[in-house]
């Protein structure tokens, strides 16, 4: 006998009931699914991978069958089915479960694993930063100030982003001492941890915490709740509509005598969870001509771990934008996220594209008058 509100005594728990019970099976996210439409299978789409998560959790499937496993890892966790669900759904809530559950003890893939691992290791990081000169730390928060979030990754593979945002925002303070913000642990299997990271972050950056990573930025608001933690092109369209005074002088910026051609790719975690996608297209549109690629709001197979999980499925993914940005004659291809530029990065190498990758911290950088 169960009592209102528990699953039935058959479940295995690993799922939140009430989100795993929202999905209607009606199919309006296979369009949107770029693992379904690169591969036309159900169990590669969101409806499908729902219908693996419920046979799961009534025992209708082993806990370790194979098609759990693979199917777990296939999906890029983009959320572009949320946008596009009647009901509802949370699948990234879910996807989290069910990733706790198949990516634990020796199931849990090494380059997932170990990037947890490394990422726990706050001095460690730190010291990246410091040898890579990203942005110097100014100490302890203050909390009448907006503060510099400084990447896991990207203090270490990116610097000048960090340094770009504080010629941006000249009152940001970088808090010393930042640690993993806990969003590499949720998307890999270590969804409690990745909270307890989150909310000792948040306790350390009290006030408004700007982000550069959309990822980041995406699970933060989640964690620490609504108006905690704003992406960069979200803060500055904000905070230079309510005090144009705080705004610098923006330049077109130039490529041989002529306005640069100007390509976004979308951070889908922004994008499809937190609602942002107007904010960096305005600015993109103050500094040049903007061209709006026909991929720019898909994933671009980048996806946190993907690329170097999943790499065939990743470079098919992100084929058809390296396409459109040769097609279009893009000057600049502007990421929001740090994950998303590495895999543009190599894309753009392995195609022999003529296009630079680019931040868009860095890029409103280099259309500062002054």
């Amino acid at each position: 006998m169960t009592t209102v509100g528990e699953p039935p005594a058959t479940t295995r728990g690993i799922f939140d009931p009430q989100l795993l019970s929202a999905c209607i099976s009606c199919g309006f996210c296979l369009p949107a699914c770029p693992t379904y439409a690169q591969t036309k299978l159900e169990n590669s789409s969101p409806r499908g991978r729902i219908t693996l998560m419920r046979a799961l959790e009534d025992g209708r499937l082993d806990a370790d069958d194979p098609t759990l496993q693979h199917e777990a890892g296939l999906c890029l966790g983009c959320r572009a089915c949320e946008t596009v669900c009647p009901a509802g759904v949370k699948y990234g809530e879910l996807l989290e479960q069910w990733r706790d559950h198949q990516w634990r003890g020796r199931h849990t893939p090494l380059v997932a694993g170990g990037l947890r691992m490394g990422v726990r290791v706050t001095t460690a990081l730190a010291a990246g930063g410091l040898v890579r000169r990203a942005a110097r730390t100014t100490g302890p928060a203050d909390p009448s100030r907006p503060h510099v979030m400084l990447g896991c990754m990207e203090r270490s593979l990116y610097p000048g982003i960090s340094r770009a945002v504080l010629r941006l925002v000249p009152d940001a303070d970088v808090p010393a001492g930042q640690g993993c913000c806990g969003a590499l642990h949720a998307h890999n299997g270590g969804s409690v941890e990745g909270a307890r990271m989150a909310a000792t972050l948040g306790e350390a950056m009290p006030g408004t915490i700007v982000s550069t990573s959309g990822g980041c930025a995406a699970y933060l608001d989640h964690q620490l709740g609504h108006g905690r933690v704003a992406e960069l092109s979200q803060f500055l369209v904000a905070r230079w509509a309510a005090d144009p005074s705080s705004k610098p002088r923006l330049r077109k910026i130039l490529v041989d005598g002529r306005v640069a051609r100007i390509g976004l790719q979308d951070s889908c975690q922004l994008r499809n969870g937190m609602g942002v996608s107007a904010q960096p297209r305005a600015l993109l549109r103050e500094i040049g001509d903007y061209v709006e690629l026909p991929s720019a709001g898909t994933c671009c197979g980048g996806a946190g771990t993907y690329s170097m999980l999943q790499p065939t499925m990743s470079q098919a993914v992100l084929a058809p934008t390296m396409v459109q940005a040769q097609e279009a004659e893009l000057d600049y291809l502007v990421s929001l996220n740090v994950v998303c530029q590495r895999q543009l990065a190599t894309g753009v190498k392995r195609s022999r594209v003529p296009v630079q990758v680019i931040h868009l911290a860095e890029l409103l950088e280099l259309a500062l008058a002054d």
